[in-house]
């Protein structure tokens, strides 16, 4: 067989192996940091994204580089908080592909306070993106995966829904509403071969928490925590989420995975 012959049989072993190849991933927050990584490990594995958030030109950044892998993405600017907007991107989604097969909600916010300095419009806002965007999201597009014996929804939590620190009630509250959600959902879609994970990171080095690595005090304050005694990286979220997808994990459902280097192992 010639070298052209060979590098073409490589490229259609290559696609066979692809294993989200037909899917389409809905991503929340897929402009940055665990967004980013889960959006682009889905569209290596062929999955077509639909890449979800606020900042155009960082979503589109992300779009480029899963391009660069191959991978078909499109943008779609939504505040996810607004019921009018998701249902406007669902109205897209169904009219140009007509079903959905993974969804990620991923959209978080963190403000850090006590909780008697908090104003109702901050704790709203904690609250609405961390979780209300959730069930808007699930509310649309859950109807858009039933009925094709295949369905992924992972709700990004955090270890503070296991543990938390002194600031974090609005941000822990949010969490661990969205593990009671997850589990519930899972509950409802146990039949239809949809499943419903939550993933909970620890200390990973994102933007939602570059306040604490940028202040050397708290920086090795929060690294004390963790037995392994260093930040996470992203991208192993992203394959978390790429195996949380696969066929091998069609039995997990309704649980919380946590991935935060022993810290609530104490």
């Amino acid at each position: 067989m010639s070298f052209g012959g060979i590098i073409a049989v490589w490229q259609i072993q290559s696609d066979h192996m692809k294993t989200l190849h037909d899917r389409l991933a809905v991503i929340t927050g897929a402009s940055r940091g665990i967004g980013k990584a889960i959006a682009l490990e889905l569209g290596r594995e062929g999955a077509a994204l639909a890449l979800v958030g606020r900042d155009e030109k960082l979503l589109a950044d992300t779009a480029s580089e899963a391009g660069q892998l191959g991978a078909q993405s499109d943008v779609f600017v939504v505040d996810v908080t607004q019921e009018a907007q998701v249902r406007s991107m669902e109205e897209q989604l169904r009219s140009r592909f007509g079903h959905v097969d993974i969804l990620v909600n991923n959209a978080g916010i963190n403000v850090r306070k006590p909780l008697v300095d908090f104003t109702l419009d901050e704790w709203r806002n904690v609250v609405d993106t961390n979780l209300t965007s959730a069930f808007l999201m699930c509310r649309s597009f859950v109807p858009m995966m039933r009925g094709r014996g295949y369905g992924r929804i992972i709700n990004i939590a955090s270890a503070m829904s296991h543990v938390s620190l002194p600031g974090r009630a609005a941000y822990s509250a949010s969490k661990t509403g969205l593990l009671g959600l997850t589990r519930a959902l899972a509950l409802e879609l146990a039949t239809e071969g949809i499943t419903v994970v939550s993933i909970s990171p620890g200390a990973f080095a994102t933007d939602l928490i570059a306040p604490l690595m940028n202040n050397p005090e708290l920086n090795a304050h929060f690294l004390g925590k963790v037995p392994m005694g260093r930040w996470g990286d992203a991208k192993n979220i992203g394959k978390l989420a790429r195996f949380l997808c696969s066929e091998d994990a069609n039995y997990i459902t309704g649980t919380d995975i946590l991935i935060d280097g022993g810290w609530t192992a104490q």
